[in-house]
């Protein structure tokens, strides 16, 4: 995190001087952590926008609607780099056409707090947060509505993994999309209050493996035993700058 990062969480119990917004937090070890829903929704999001996708269905109530991108019928599918690699859920069948749906590609984890930056933000006043007061002023009466937003501090690192599934052969050129959301959302801010400057984000010290078919037939599947297939282009530009070059390797995995 760059800048402080608030990723708001449920305030289970009322205490004298508690934060109003607190952030979400592992229950076993009280570490903050980023929910990989919050990561896979930023991502997907900005995807939708950078590849002019309209948002016209609601996922959510006719009184609190969210607004997303689902392609209508199975041709428009076959062209949209969204719902494939983030998929969609059955769609009820237009006049004459039968359901269709299509399963994710992308599997993003839950990321924890690398252990180095828990032990350095252990020691302080709230554990590995900060409060950071603000303040609302009532236009009319000048009255001033203070509030305690809690947040990560900037500087702390969280270990994040994606699983990438690949079900038919333009899925590996659709990856390269993955990495564009990425660099998207380093671009734009990661959870709340992200106009007033919380949520920067960079994505470093990135490694690819890839595990064929047959490697999962085999057991031939720990990472740690393989080279990674990016050769050091570790940030989401770098990998989109190599992509030919990284998704020659991987195909040749694939043969």
């Amino acid at each position: 995190a760059k800048t402080g990062l608030h990723i708001g969480g449920s305030q289970v119990k009322l205490e004298i001087g508690g934060v109003d917004l607190p952030i979400v937090r592992d229950p076993l070890t009280n570490r903050p952590y980023i929910p990989g829903s919050s990561l896979k929704g930023k991502m997907r999001s900005l995807l939708e926008k950078a590849k002019g996708k309209k948002p016209n269905k609601n996922i959510g109530t006719p009184e609190h609607p969210i607004r997303i991108h689902l392609c209508d019928n199975p041709e428009e599918l076959q062209g949209c780099e969204v719902c494939k690699i983030f998929g969609m859920p059955s769609s009820p069948p237009e006049k004459g056409q039968k359901a269709f749906n299509e399963p994710t590609r992308l599997i993003v984890r839950d990321a924890p707090l690398t252990d180095e930056s828990a032990g350095e933000l252990e020691g302080l006043e709230l554990p590995y947060s900060e409060v950071k007061w603000e303040n609302a002023i009532d236009r009319m009466t000048s009255a001033a509505n203070p509030r305690q937003v809690e947040r990560v501090p900037a500087g702390a690192e969280f270990e994040f993994e994606l699983i990438y599934n690949v079900f038919e052969e333009e899925d590996v050129e659709r990856l390269k999309h993955v990495f564009e959301a990425l660099s998207l959302v380093e671009h734009d801010y990661l959870g709340g209050h992200g106009s007033r400057g919380y949520g920067q984000v960079v994505f470093k010290d990135i490694r690819m493996w890839w595990n064929s078919k047959a490697d999962y037939e085999s057991g031939n599947i720990d990472v740690a035993k393989k080279a990674a297939v990016n050769d050091g282009y570790d940030t989401p530009a770098k990998i989109l700058e190599k992509f030919d070059e990284i998704k020659g390797k991987i195909e040749l995995g694939r043969a």
